[in-house]
């Protein structure tokens, strides 16, 4: 059986982070397949909880066919070796309903076409979560003591990805950009 390629790019990205690469890349790769890689995003984030500072990797790469996510977190018991979590996932494009990619700028006055915005993040359902807000709903009427229920939104949220200049660099951001707006397109 001959190992699957992943395009150098993406090599390059996930070995740049320097987080267990080689298990990062042997489960993408399987996910993957023999399809063609269309696009994908890396993004590397600290993660933290009361006794420690973490890290995690996500990897989202779009096929003709599919969105895959890798999710790679590392973790250790007390008394135990370290050791690393992948999570893959892969989700036919027929079943991506919403990509919405929000940008931040800054100084929206001076900003110009190709400039970088200061943050970005990018949101994808596709139906595995939902999310529900509820309020009292009212009437306007000021007097008013009736009890009118309750209104609500139900939102799909099954990925939340948020890059700033600040925190990732401005070619970081572009490229969530990038891989955003190829999503919207391809999941159309």
């Amino acid at each position: 059986m001959s190992k699957p390629v992943l395009p150098a790019q993406l090599r390059e990205e996930i070995v740049e982070c320097g987080y267990f690469p080689e298990f990062v890349m042997a489960s993408i790769a399987r996910a993957i397949g023999g399809e063609e890689v269309v696009g994908h995003l890396v993004h590397h984030e600290a993660t933290f909880n009361h006794e420690a500072v973490g890290r995690h990797l996500s990897v989202m790469v779009l096929t003709p066919t599919r969105l895959i996510l890798t999710h790679t977190d590392e973790g250790a018991l007390p008394g135990e070796a370290p050791h690393a979590i992948t999570t893959v996932e892969s989700v036919a494009l027929r079943q991506v309903c919403a990509v919405a990619v929000s940008e931040l700028a800054s100084d929206p006055e001076e900003y110009t076409l190709g400039d970088v915005p200061a943050e970005a993040w990018m949101s994808i359902g596709w139906g595995t979560m939902r999310r529900i807000e509820l309020e009292p709903a009212g009437c306007g009427d000021p007097e008013c003591e009736a009890d009118h229920g309750y209104s609500g939104a139900l939102a799909t949220d099954d990925l939340l990805v948020r890059m700033s200049v600040a925190a990732d660099g401005a070619e970081k951001v572009a490229q969530l950009i990038e891989f955003g707006t190829q999503l919207q397109v391809a999941a159309r």
